[in-house]
C-alpha cells in the first residue's frame, strides 16, 4: 500500500539494506503491544505472511478470514489484512498477556516493525519510522537479524517482484470497467491467497502461480 508521505518527515533520513546497523531493537517489547493495536488495515498480508500463518496455525485461509483476517481493497486491488476486535481494537493473535501467540510465524509487516520499506527501480531499502514505536529505549541491531526471516535473499527479492506485480496490476485494472475489474480482483485472491499452498517450497510454487497468471493476463 503506497503511502503519500515525504520520506523524511517519517524517518531518520538514512536508507538500511539487510547488513547494516538500526536502532530498532525493543528487547522482546515486554510488557508492550502498542504497535498490535488499531493497526489492522495497514497491516496488509502478502502470500508469503499467509503460507506461513497457515502453516503456523494449522488453519485455512477461510479459517483465517472467521477469526484472525479481513478483506479489504488497496490501492485497486483486494488484498486480506490483519483483524483488530474489542473496544481497544486489538490484534486477534494477541493472548491475555497482551503477547503475540504466532511470533514465530508472524508476517513480514510485524517482523520488519518499526521499519519500512522504501521502493527503489530495481529493488527497495529498509528505513526506520521514527514516530510510530513508542519505546524511547531501542538499542542497535542488524536489520538481517531483526527481521529473523530464513532465506532473505530470496524472500526480498519476493516482495519486490509482488511489489511490482501489483503496480502492474493496478496500472492494468484502471481500464477497466466495474464487472471486469472484480473478474480480475477474485481471480487473484483464488490464485493467491485462497488457494492452499500445497508444498514446502513457496517460492518455487509463487513464482509458478505468478507466471501463470502473468500468461492468462497477457502480462
Amino acid at each position: 500500500m503506497r503511502r503519500n508521505i515525504r520520506l523524511e518527515d517519517i524517518s531518520d533520513g538514512k536508507l538500511y539494506t539487510a547488513e547494516d546497523m538500526v536502532k530498532a531493537d525493543c528487547r522482546g517489547c515486554e510488557g508492550c503491544s502498542a504497535c498490535c493495536h488499531g493497526v489492522g488495515s495497514s497491516i496488509l498480508l502478502d502470500p508469503w505472511d499467509i503460507w506461513l500463518l497457515t502453516r503456523g496455525t494449522g488453519k485455512d485461509f477461510a479459517g483465517l478470514l472467521a477469526e484472525h483476517i479481513e478483506l479489504g481493497l488497496a490501492d485497486g486491488i483486494i488484498l486480506p489484512s490483519l483483524r483488530m476486535a474489542g473496544k481497544e481494537e486489538a490484534c486477534t493473535f494477541l493472548d491475555e498477556n497482551g503477547r503475540c501467540s504466532v511470533h514465530a510465524f508472524r508476517p513480514g509487516i510485524c517482523r520488519m516493525f518499526p521499519l519500512g520499506r522504501y521502493y527503489e527501480d530495481t529493488g527497495f531499502r529498509y528505513f526506520l519510522q521514527v514516530h510510530e514505536c513508542q519505546r524511547k529505549d531501542r538499542s542497535k541491531i542488524k536489520v538481517r537479524k531483526w527481521l529473523d526471516i530464513p532465506d532473505l535473499r530470496k524472500y526480498e527479492a519476493y516482495i519486490f517482484e509482488w511489489h511490482s506485480f501489483l503496480k502492474l496490476c493496478e496500472r492494468e485494472s484502471e481500464g477497466l470497467d466495474g464487472d471486469s475489474l472484480k473478474i480480475l480482483q477474485m481471480y487473484l485472491l483464488r490464485t493467491f491467497y485462497q488457494m492452499p499452498w500445497s508444498g514446502d517450497d513457496f517460492y518455487e510454487e509463487f513464482y509458478a502461480r505468478l507466471a501463470q497468471v502473468k500468461e492468462k493476463l497477457g502480462l
